[in-house]
């Protein structure tokens, strides 16, 4: 953790408001991806988004500074998403497609159909095979990092990651 980061942790200890502020402005859009791509739905994404700040909030003095703020953000992202996952995994799975087709149109990049089946193939993995892949292979995360977000060991992240990867070619390769 750098010394701004530390001095921003330490102000919101002693109960700076803004300095909530300035942690949210810095890695809202970092955890909100990560959820986004996890959970496959923006709406979710938000709202467990709200409640990792929330709980971050709480929680600030738990902070030991061993992770970047980044990643403990991710990793109370990743325990409220995990949580929330049982609830949701049959309407997560029907709203994705719908959800997809309405983003897709104004954004650039792959075509739809690739897009939608990277989509509906990340969907299918379990949620920690998942969580490794989207923080791995899409949010850039080092396995490391990874490792410390989901709480689980370095070697777990690794073989997450390779089965998941191969889930994904294989569901790919169907698809076509």
């Amino acid at each position: 953790m750098n010394d701004d980061e530390t001095a921003l942790v330490a102000a919101i200890r002693d109960g700076a408001p803004h300095a909530f502020n300035m942690l949210i402005d810095r890695h809202q859009q970092a955890v909100r991806a990560f959820l986004h791509r996890l959970l496959g739905n923006a709406a979710e994404a938000d709202d467990i988004a709200q409640d990792t700040f929330v709980a971050a909030w709480t929680q600030v003095r738990s902070f030991r500074g061993e992770t970047s703020v980044r990643s403990w953000l991710c990793g109370i992202a990743w325990r409220k998403a995990k949580g929330a996952q049982r609830s949701w995994a049959r309407r997560r799975l029907r709203d994705a497609v719908h959800y997809e087709q309405m983003s897709a149109s104004a954004s650039t990049g792959p075509a739809i159909e690739d897009r939608l089946a990277v989509r509906q193939a990340l969907l299918t993995l379990p949620l920690e095979q998942r969580a490794a892949v989207t923080l791995c292979l899409v949010s850039g995360c080092s396995h490391v990092e990874a490792s410390a977000i989901m709480g689980v060991a370095l070697g777990t992240v690794k073989s997450h990651v390779s089965r998941g990867r191969e889930r994904l070619r294989r569901a790919l390769k169907e698809e076509r």
